[in-house]
């Protein structure tokens, strides 16, 4: 009986994400607008939205807006955790789809100014290669992503971040992304995946 009245409302908050994320990326955004909202997440992420270079903040400077708004959705849903930034998603001013779209524009358009935080550079040429293998069809030959289909770009990305997002992907602490990439990732040992993410680190492709 639990299960029966659990499943409706599951499905409609599935439904409410997509709906909330479709209105966001239909939303013609206003990166000026965005430059004034973006002040609430200054603190963390930095003015040019550089991040930290030791992996605990992601830069969002040159992220694609598709992406930023996805993100912003899945923790307003619940289906990414941080308690940095769950009280950002729900927050008044970031509420409506409109509001979404000008912060995501303003910092698509932002330059990678700041260098990102890199490995050791010991294993680079294994990661380039399990890379090109794996994950070039849908990030791109050089991490650029794909602003319509909503996958991120990856070069220039905080090395220590990169590495992170890669264990919360094989150890399921962020499901939706498990549910991708964790068959991609699963049977790479550790020096393979510190050398993707060194490599793209150290990748400026696609930066503004």
């Amino acid at each position: 009986m639990v299960a029966a009245v659990l499943l409706p409302l599951v499905v409609l908050a599935a439904s409410s994400a997509q709906q909330d994320f479709l209105d966001a990326v239909r939303a013609s955004g206003d990166a000026e607008r965005g430059a004034q909202l973006f002040g609430s997440c200054v603190a963390c992420h930095g003015a040019d939205a550089s991040g930290r270079a030791d992996g605990t903040i992601p830069r969002l400077a040159g992220q694609h807006a598709q992406v930023i708004i996805r993100q912003l959705v899945d923790y307003r849903y619940d289906k990414r955790r941080d308690p940095r930034m769950e009280p950002v998603a729900h927050a008044q001013a970031l509420r409506d789809a409109q509001a979404m779209a000008d912060v995501a524009a303003f910092a698509a358009t932002l330059a990678l100014r700041a260098p990102a935080g890199t490995g050791d550079g010991a294993h680079l040429a294994s990661g380039r290669g399990v890379y090109a293998a794996r994950c070039a069809a849908c990030h791109g030959d050089a991490g650029q992503g794909d602003a319509d289909a909503a996958v991120p770009r990856l070069a220039g990305q905080h090395y220590a971040y990169l590495l992170r997002q890669f264990h919360d992907a094989l150890e399921g602490r962020r499901p939706a992304l498990a549910g991708i990439h964790g068959p991609t990732l699963q049977d790479l040992d550790r020096a393979a995946l510190q050398g993707m993410a060194d490599m793209l680190s150290r990748t400026s492709a696609g930066a503004k």
